[in-house]
């Protein structure tokens, strides 16, 4: 994930774009400035220590989920919009499926059993970047228009493990890990896509989202086995190989004790891939007086 996509990077060449957008504001009167209002359906998926290999590059489809959300969008310059997001997800992970029980490295993450599903409500504003000007009005707008784009956002999360009875229970009061950690988080998301004109009022856009989070929480799953855990806390947490979801029938996996390793100590990531459709809200055009 460092080497590929890096938010700096991204940033870089938002503010680069933008400064070369200074220039063209100040001939891009308010008449040509316009809203739009949009619906997203979208797919989500996480990266971090219940992935089926603990890096971004990680991919399983059957752990992706929908992801709906609404947005308006601010054009103010030929390249540069503002846009305010509302949307709602899940992610979710599985090591009993994800880990593969003959791989060495991946035998600990197999036996630590851990599962989760997470429902994440986001707010985020970014600021999108046009890689194709347009000094015109909303109806001179060009038919198709790819674009980056990178911002700040704030969610909530609430991770759920599933008991030995099917059901799920919320995991962060429980501190699995004796850690204690909030639902509240932000993250800064960044990513691009390509929008396309339907018609005079609406545009369909493709876009890949990233959101790099600053939380190892998502999963539940983050540092190391913790001591003096009981109850539903020992049963999520893996102390107790005898009644905890921990898989222990195996003489080659010295885990479950306080201290040893649960996961990578990293912070989570998650994508929102999909399709949005956006109207454009025509703006009111003001004739001047005459005397």
């Amino acid at each position: 994930m460092k080497h590929i996509f890096t938010y700096p990077t991204v940033l870089l060449v938002g503010l680069a774009l933008f400064a070369s957008t200074q220039a063209d504001a100040q001939q891009f009167s308010k008449r040509k400035q316009y809203n739009s209002v949009g619906f997203t359906l979208n797919a989500m998926n996480y990266f971090g220590d219940l992935a089926p290999n603990p890096n971004f590059a990680s991919f399983r489809f059957k752990n992706t989920r929908p992801n709906v959300g609404v947005s308006i969008t601010r054009r103010f310059y030929p390249r540069v919009s503002g846009r305010l997001s509302l949307s709602y997800g899940r992610i979710t992970g599985d090591d009993a499926t994800a880990a593969d029980a003959g791989d060495q490295n991946a035998k600990y993450r197999f036996n630590r059993n851990a599962n989760f599903q997470n429902d994440i409500q986001e707010l985020a504003g970014v600021v999108i970047i046009d890689l194709i000007q347009n000094r015109n009005n909303y109806l001179k707008r060009p038919d198709f228009v790819p674009y980056v784009f990178a911002g700040v956002a704030g969610f909530h999360h609430n991770p759920r493990g599933r008991d030995k009875n099917g059901s799920y229970v919320d995991l962060q009061p429980l501190s699995t890990e004796g850690q204690s950690y909030s639902r509240f988080q932000f993250s800064l998301p960044f990513g691009g896509g390509v929008r396309y004109r339907i018609n005079r009022n609406f545009d369909a856009s493709l876009e890949f989202g990233i959101r790099k989070t600053f939380t190892g929480y998502l999963d539940d799953v983050n540092k190391s086995y913790a001591a003096n855990l009981s109850g539903p806390a020992a049963y999520f947490g893996g102390t107790d190989p005898n009644t905890s979801i921990t898989k222990s029938n195996t003489k080659e996996f010295a885990g479950f004790q306080p201290g040893a390793q649960r996961g990578q100590n990293k912070t989570d990531w998650y994508t929102v891939t999909g399709l949005s459709l956006n109207y454009i809200l025509t703006p009111r055009i003001k004739n001047p007086k005459f005397r």
